[in-house]
């Protein structure tokens, strides 16, 4: 029986054949991962985030012209963190997709500091019409700049402080109320309500829920299902322990107050000029814009539930999220439009709370759909659209990005 010798050639042969095998699973494998990795981020937009945020601004229009309508009253203050969460998870599924290009961080750093001035002038603007409504746009660029401090830390340090910020933001946020309140700039970063301190727990959870797939059906129900919780434990406390609490709390901050004080010059020079915190009772409030620890649960609980059940949404029957995604896609667009609105209407004498219409929050949802969707048939809403052109200016100056 003979034995075939191969010759040096066929050998190389095979070795090629072997290298170029090995090189075609790489790249599959390769392939593959990317795959799974858009499924975490997604190579473009997220519908199910885009329609959860159009939600948000529809339900401040409501807010805004349905004024005494019971059936929108849940809106009010919800709207706001679900706003804002939703502004946390596009933040950082922004930086996470421009780290996986290997474009240098910089380049990142740089157009949320852009996009910040942006949102903070077009804030002070609109605060300038004096409509009776606040505006959370200063607040909101203070948090892209807040931001970056946790963009790239772990998924742990930004669940801690999510929780910290829940506990501590609500005290830290009464103080800012008296300290601060001479200061405009300050106050917008944490004097009240509406400050970026008081709102930072939702947009630190929505860096959070970034983190993970949330086109995963399991992250999904999860996040559904500890929005239901949160709410559910948020409703008990409210209804049960609450109101007996903040009435022996409130007695004990009667007891404890000086009557007698003097009230400050208010031409003394800082921090002689200033009234010591009054608001604590606000710690203990469930209303709208208290941004309590527990009307922060409240609402949290409310907007995860409401992004769990919009990711669980199956794609069959997915075009029922399209018009709200359209408000979504131009959502400082529309959140800019209402106060534009007020302020026309406002000006020509013309009431614009439609609350004896019947059924006028359908109408209002149908004329805001309406509106916003026309406006998304553009390329970008006008507002992004000045805004992206705004940071490309700044981002241009930074290094450019480096292939991996």
């Amino acid at each position: 029986m003979s034995v075939q010798s191969q010759s040096p050639d066929e050998s190389g042969n095979d070795n090629e054949k072997l290298a170029d095998n090995n090189e075609t699973v790489q790249r599959k494998r390769s392939a593959q991962e990317k795959k799974t990795q858009g499924k975490t981020l997604g190579s473009g937009r997220l519908m199910a985030l885009d329609a959860v945020r159009g939600l948000a601004v529809i339900g401040m229009f409501l807010q805004h012209f349905a004024v005494s309508n019971e059936r929108t009253a849940f809106v009010a203050g919800n709207t706001t963190l679900l706003f804002v969460l939703c502004g946390g998870i596009s933040y950082s599924i922004m930086a996470q997709r421009m780290k996986e290009r290997g474009t240098d961080a910089s380049i990142f750093r740089s157009k949320m500091l852009a996009r910040a001035v942006f949102v903070d002038v077009i804030g002070y603007l609109l605060i300038m019409l004096n409509t009776p409504y606040g505006i959370i746009l200063p607040a909101y660029a203070a948090m892209f700049v807040f931001g970056l401090v946790l963009v790239h830390r772990s998924t742990r340090v930004l669940v801690y402080t999510t929780v910290a910020l829940l506990l501590l933001a609500p005290p830290l946020m009464i103080l800012g109320m008296s300290y601060l309140s001479g200061a405009y700039l300050l106050k917008d970063i944490a004097g009240g309500p509406m400050s970026a301190l008081a709102l930072a727990p939702a947009f630190v959870a929505g860096m959070t829920i970034a983190r993970f797939n949330l086109t995963s059906k399991r992250i999904a129900m999860t996040l559904a299902i500890a929005g239901f919780i949160m709410l559910v434990i948020g409703k008990l406390l409210g209804t049960y322990v609450l109101p007996d609490l903040t009435i022996s709390f409130e007695s004990w901050l009667v007891s404890i107050s000086d009557l007698s004080q003097t009230p400050p010059d208010e031409y003394a020079i800082w921090p002689l000029n200033i009234t010591p915190p009054q608001m604590w009772h606000m710690l203990l409030q469930t209303a709208p814009h208290t941004a309590s620890t527990f009307q922060t649960l409240n609402g949290l609980g409310l907007a995860f539930l409401v992004l769990g059940l919009a990711f669980l949404i199956p794609r069959k029957i997915s075009v029922l999220l399209t018009p709200f995604a359209a408000v979504g896609r131009v959502a400082l667009t529309m959140y800019a439009a209402q106060f534009v609105i007020v302020w026309v209407l406002t000006i020509l004498g013309i009431d614009y709370d439609l609350s004896w219409i019947p059924l006028n929050d359908v109408l209002v949802m149908f004329i805001t759909l309406l509106i916003g969707s026309i406006i998304a048939r553009m390329p970008n809403g006008p507002l992004e659209s000045m805004m992206r052109r705004f940071d490309r200016i700044f981002s241009s100056f930074g290094p450019t990005s480096t292939s991996k």
